[in-house]
């Protein structure tokens, strides 16, 4: 019999420093039939990610809507998940959501980070080593959107991807947090206002 916990399990984490590449990729291969543990390496630190509940259900509503937004506005793309993004001995990253917008390529367009536990701003140079254009961060019911600029990321206040010019996420934002009480209704509210764009 499965016994349900009165409080979610949050995220569990594990940091450690001063750890080389060779070291990561053997971390990495231990956990390689551990489905839902994130990894992560950016100069000699290696972080291992359990992720809880709560975080699992803010990634997955993100995607749906933004899912829902690239449906309706017929924009094609590529949902990459929590792929792995690399640069042998540099970095290696497993963002919760990632997207190529248009055709495929090699690193995403957009990495969607959900932030439960700790600040997202500090994985920003992760995001960098690997060149991706844009990342938003979800932390504390706020959206932080950031582009990658010749001297780094710099904060903005809408998307710069083209095809998201447009995007509302004040919309998105009210989105999900109803759908901490129900997605479907998150869900159809999203569309229903996305129609009326």
């Amino acid at each position: 019999m499965v016994q349900l916990l009165d409080q979610p399990i949050p995220d569990q984490r594990i940091i450690q420093s001063g750890r080389t590449w060779q070291q990561f990729k053997l971390i990495q291969e231990g956990f390689a039939n551990s489905p839902g543990i994130k990894l992560f390496y950016y100069n000699g630190t290696i972080e291992i990610l359990m992720p809880g509940r709560e975080h699992e259900m803010f990634s997955a509503v993100i995607a749906l809507l933004l899912g829902i937004f690239l449906v309706e506005k017929d924009i094609e793309f590529e949902p990459t998940g929590s792929m792995d993004q690399q640069k042998e001995g540099e970095a290696f990253i497993q963002a919760d959501q990632s997207y190529c917008i248009g055709a495929s390529k090699p690193i995403p367009d957009l990495s969607i980070e959900v932030i439960v536990t700790s600040g997202g701003i500090n994985k920003l140079a992760r995001y960098k080593a690997l060149g991706v254009p844009e990342v938003w961060f979800w932390e504390d019911g706020i959206f932080n959107i950031y582009r990658l600029r010749a001297e780094g990321y710099q904060r903005i206040t809408r998307s710069e991807i083209p095809e998201l010019i447009d995007f509302d996420f004040n919309l998105l934002t009210r989105c999900v947090l109803m759908a901490q009480t129900s997605r479907l209704e998150a869900a159809k509210a999203f569309r229903h206002a996305i129609q009326q764009m």
